[in-house]
């Protein structure tokens, strides 16, 4: 367990608090492309890491991501008028491009000096694999943008859903790097199966194990950590193991393992310390599945499932819906889909864990690293060293994922090296 002060480190991510500054060493994932796809559209609230901007997409095409408030006087662009290469500011119409100038400021006299001496704070930005990203940190030293490992080209398919959930980016990111839990809270999803390594059609996943209760191992790397999870398999039990191996890319995503058809990711950005972007990804893969497919498999459909702000329709007020009948008929949660599952334990525990009451079991070897690694990057922060994940030693796109069927000989960690050389060599 976490001391109280630690779990603070963890939790705290917004103003000056030293998780909020190593994150902003990152390129952040701060929106969607399809959020933002209009030319002269809609102005889009942007809320990351405790503050809010303003995204949009002008005349040409070219998008920008500004400080929520005109440097005027602090009303909201989100409601301005985006038209003519600029977003306007509906108070006094001053109005600023992508980049931040004031290219009119209808209130003050022709040929004001006032236009030259005020700029709005204007945000390095990359569509990439179907998300905007933004530099929020120090604007004189922006990195260059470096692929994440779910899209490692511009044109890998990518199908995200998104989903804005009322719980803190850490007990998200724990989520899904527990392989454990998947045996018991998607049991109805996640079958075991005869199959020869994981599977997947339109109704389900299938795993080649029946078993419940993994031995887990890790090892820690430059950019966060990787695990294994080691189940016995259905077939050849007694020789073989069956590996599904997570990799933890801070501060930000998660690679799950994959199945025949694409392969998993989960992308967890803090709007605030008690909300958080939760992003469910399939890509790769030799049948990815349409965005439109992926979100009505997970039950994670707008206008459906989720609200116009990507906010469940299954709350804690309404006991997330949940349908005990349908448990008594076999279901195991009474719960639609892989994510709203996940979702009901995490708002279950409150918005901010308090770690240090919590008790953990040899299953939560994963769990203890994430919370040694990223609390200790913190510390390193507030000390003022680097951000975890920033020296560059590995690239981004060589990291993968991995599961399989393997003799018990076979050390995990050789599989991880392999697949980092292949690719490089691809």
């Amino acid at each position: 367990m976490l001391t109280y002060e630690e779990n603070e480190l963890l939790t705290r991510v917004t103003g000056d608090a030293p998780m909020a500054r190593l994150m902003r060493q990152h390129w952040t994932p701060v929106c969607l492309i399809e959020e933002v796809a209009e030319p002269d559209g809609k102005p889009l609230r942007v809320e990351v890491l405790g503050e809010s901007y303003v995204a949009f997409r002008d005349t040409e095409g070219r998008l920008g991501l500004l400080d929520e408030l005109c440097p005027h006087r602090k009303a909201s662009l989100v409601f301005g008028r985006n038209e003519d290469c600029g977003l306007r500011c509906l108070y006094h119409g001053w109005k600023m491009d992508v980049e931040g100038n004031v290219v009119a400021m209808s209130s003050e006299p022709e040929g004001s000096p006032l236009m030259e001496k005020v700029k709005a704070r204007a945000y390095p930005v990359r569509e990439w694999g179907g998300f905007v990203w933004a530099w929020l940190g120090a604007l004189d030293a922006v990195p260059e943008f470096r692929p994440p490992a779910f899209a490692p080209q511009e044109d890998t398919p990518v199908a995200i859903l998104k989903i804005r959930v009322p719980a803190n980016w850490a007990q998200i990111h724990e989520g899904q790097i527990d392989s454990a839990h998947s045996s018991s809270l998607h049991s109805s999803d996640m079958k075991p199966a005869r199959v020869e390594s994981a599977s997947a059609d339109d109704k389900a996943w299938y795993r080649p194990s029946t078993d419940k209760s993994p031995r887990m191992q890790t090892e820690t790397t430059s950019y966060g950590f990787h695990y294994a999870a080691i189940r016995k398999p259905i077939r050849n039990a007694r020789t073989h193991n069956y590996l599904r191996i997570t990799e933890f890319v801070a501060p930000y995503y998660s690679l799950i393992p994959p199945n025949n058809a694409y392969r998993v990711a989960s992308v967890i950005v803090p709007i605030n310390d008690d909300e958080t972007a939760f992003h469910f990804v399939a890509w790769g893969g030799p049948s990815v599945p349409s965005t439109a497919e992926w979100r009505a498999f997970n039950h994670a459909v707008p206008g459906r499932d989720l609200d116009g702000k990507w906010r469940s329709k299954r709350t804690l007020e309404n006991d997330f819906l949940q349908d005990r009948e349908a448990m008594k008929n076999g279901s195991f949660t009474g719960v639609l889909g892989i994510p709203n599952q996940d979702i009901v334990m995490w708002v279950s525990m409150g918005s901010r864990v308090q770690r240090h009451t919590d008790t953990l079991g040899a299953s939560d070897l994963a769990i203890v690293e994430f919370r040694r690694l990223m609390v200790d990057a913190a510390q390193k922060v507030a000390e003022g060293g680097p951000a975890i994940g920033t020296g560059g030693e590995v690239a981004q796109a060589l990291i993968a994922s991995h599961e399989g069927i393997y003799p018990k000989e076979v050390d995990w960690r050789t599989l991880v090296d392999a697949r980092k050389a292949t690719q490089a060599a691809e």
